[in-house]
């Protein structure tokens, strides 16, 4: 009311220089444009009071999801909202519901294949924070595809963008808390699925051991369910050191039963390994070999040496030599 009449006064101000009228007309012209204004002004509060029909659009969460049976929607998750609210809901709220999704139960899916918000309208209405009534959807009727739900267990694998102090690495296995994950929906679905990724770890010059709670990454397929959303992932680090064992030569492919003596017999092989796993690791830990193919199908005169079996929490820096020469003997 306040900005009104310092409105009036504006116009009357405004005006009175422009135009020359008496003591009295100008009484009369401030009074009856203070009554014109005032009356658009309750011309307005009546309206803004009275009842409309408006459309908003809002989002579906889905709940009471069916427990034997798998589902894919047909129709998007987005719907159009025939709301009744005032004009001054409709001025403020700018064509919106608040909260901006509502929660539509599926347990109908048991005995059927569609959905009706008719039926769940009294529910909805339950959700919204304000006075606005929903008086209709748009589509009425949702419409699930359906399919027989079975459940399947999947290791997880984790995702990571991590860097390390000097000299410092990951010193063992990653543990995950569980170290697989559920998943139910169709099963021509199911057999696409051999792991489960996590959402992407991420950590900066790390210098010792961590445990970190992380989210699987979110289901892109809505008929696909996922359990549990988030796991433990134990990080064993430790400060590496460097190391120098001296290993056998096994020899592969020698189905022949050569007699094959190798120079040197063994290969020297230094790598980084833990300070807590320092004296743990020997020779039984490392596996290296030769491959025979290489002189009977490639033609070689000097054979490779491979690791066979090299602790994955190890990082092998060299080894030396990285070939030997061979003598075969044919019995």
């Amino acid at each position: 009311m306040v900005r009104l009449f310092c409105f009036i006064k504006f116009v009357y101000f405004t005006a009175m220089p422009f135009i020359r009228l008496t003591k009295i007309e100008r009484k009369r012209f401030l009074v009856l444009i203070t009554c014109i204004l005032l009356a658009i002004a309750g011309w307005l509060f009546l309206a803004l009071n009275n009842k409309y029909v408006y459309t908003a659009k809002t989002v579906l969460v889905y709940k009471n999801f069916p427990q034997k049976k798998a589902f894919h929607p047909l129709q998007s998750d987005t719907v159009d909202l025939l709301v009744e609210g005032t004009g001054w809901q409709l001025l403020f709220a700018r064509l919106r519901v608040s909260p901006p999704s509502i929660n539509i139960s599926l347990d109908k899916l048991n005995n059927r294949n569609y959905i009706l918000f008719s039926e769940q309208l009294y529910s909805v209405n339950n959700q919204l924070e304000t006075s606005q009534k929903i008086i209709s959807v748009r589509p009425d009727t949702l419409y699930f595809d359906f399919s027989k739900r079975t459940v399947k267990r999947v290791p997880v694998r984790l995702v990571s963008n991590l860097t390390f102090a000097k000299q410092y690495g990951v010193s063992d296995d990653i543990e995950f808390s569980p170290d697989y994950v559920t998943v139910s929906g169709p099963q021509e679905e199911l057999e696409k699925i051999r792991e489960w990724k996590t959402d992407t770890l991420k950590m900066r010059d790390i210098q010792g051991p961590s445990v970190s709670r992380i989210a699987m990454r979110p289901n892109l397929q809505k008929n696909v369910n996922i359990f549990p959303s988030t796991i433990e992932v134990k990080l064993p680090v430790d400060e590496f050191t460097e190391k120098t064992l001296e290993v056998p030569l096994k020899i592969l492919n020698n189905g022949e039963y050569y007699n094959v003596k190798l120079y040197p017999k063994k290969v020297k092989i230094t790598f980084m390994v833990a300070l807590s796993s320092y004296q743990q690791v020997n020779e039984d830990f490392i596996e290296a070999a030769v491959d025979l193919n290489e002189w009977k199908l490639q033609k070689h005169d000097q054979l490779s040496i491979k690791l066979t079996r090299f602790p994955d929490y190890c990082k092998k820096v060299k080894l030396v030599p990285e070939k030997v020469d061979f003598i075969i003997e044919k019995q």
